[in-house]
């Protein structure tokens, strides 16, 4: 997703400067016009903003405090925007010692897709300053929809609320199916039937086709959701809430990565119900792969 949004930046005419901790993974941003840069320290005294997408936690903290992190350069005057999942303390620590440095900060986690962040149209959930999100709104709007969500560090709040929910859904998604499968409702005929009900969502929408496909989406990987299943486990227990659901989608997710490996699609959570069912959800037709889309320009 990263590169699919970098693309957006620069298509949207500014400038762009690109690292990665794969060079391989910059070779074609640089083959279309991009500025390669060895480090992120390298990077943050080029430009006016930087923006960060990565794994998680640790690797965000390592783009900001490590050996070669953005603080080990010249942070003056430089907003960075960060579009990583991740836990809202820890940002909230590396915000400040970033603005300390003299530099600006605006969280913006994303939700969506990888086709939707092809097309730039993915959901950006802001958090920070007005004065800091206005200087950099035109860089958000090239990437996706912005949706403010007050000061810095509630962005990544509102992405792992919406990431429970996006995974509760998810795991109960593969049981309707195939209780409707067995019951004599063919998957195509159930999902038809579902559209615009109270049952719908955007995970039925988007995801279903990637069980008709029998792909199951491998754009998002099972090692990413429970990747963001464990930070919303952290946060839910600092917060002291009930959690039972959320608990039993994470142990559903967890038993299809042990079945099917981690780098597997995240729909698999389904699988593990369809397979144990012994029926199958593949529907013949035309489901165009979500990382097959293209931007509406190209």
């Amino acid at each position: 997703m990263g590169s699919a949004a970098a693309r957006n930046v620069r298509r949207a005419g500014f400038e762009l400067f690109v690292h990665d901790i794969r060079r391989e993974a910059g070779d074609p941003l640089v083959a279309e016009g991009a500025v390669w840069c060895e480090t992120p320290a390298a990077m943050v005294g080029q430009v006016d903003v930087v923006m960060s997408m990565v794994f998680g936690p640790a690797q965000v903290e390592q783009v900001v405090r490590g050996e070669h992190g953005l603080l080990q350069g010249d942070c003056t005057g430089t907003a960075w925007i960060d579009l990583t999942t991740s836990t809202p303390a820890l940002m909230r620590a590396l915000g400040a010692e970033f603005v300390a440095a003299g530099g600006r900060v605006v969280d913006a986690p994303v939700t969506g897709s990888i086709d939707s962040c092809i097309r730039g149209d993915m959901i950006l959930f802001v958090g920070g300053d007005d004065d800091d999100v206005a200087s950099v709104q035109p860089v958000l709007d090239a990437v996706g929809v912005s949706r403010r969500v007050g000061i810095h560090g509630n962005g990544y709040v509102a992405k792992l609320v919406n990431n429970q929910l996006w995974f509760i859904h998810a795991a109960a998604i593969g049981e309707a199916m195939v209780a409707a499968k067995m019951a004599g409702l063919e998957p195509d005929v159930w999902w038809a039937a579902m559209e615009g009900g109270a049952a719908e969502s955007f995970v039925m929408r988007h995801d279903v086709p990637s069980i008709f496909a029998g792909h199951y989406d491998p754009s998002f990987r099972l090692a990413l959701c429970l990747k963001d299943l464990g930070l919303i486990d952290e946060m839910l227990s600092e917060v002291g809430t009930r959690s039972e659901l959320t608990k039993a989608a994470q142990a559903r997710f967890t038993e299809a990565a042990s079945r099917y490996g981690d780098a597997a699609g995240e729909m698999t959570v389904c699988k593990v119900i369809e397979d144990d069912a012994g029926v199958t959800l593949r529907v013949d037709g035309d489901w165009t792969a979500p990382w097959e889309v293209q931007h509406p320009s190209a």
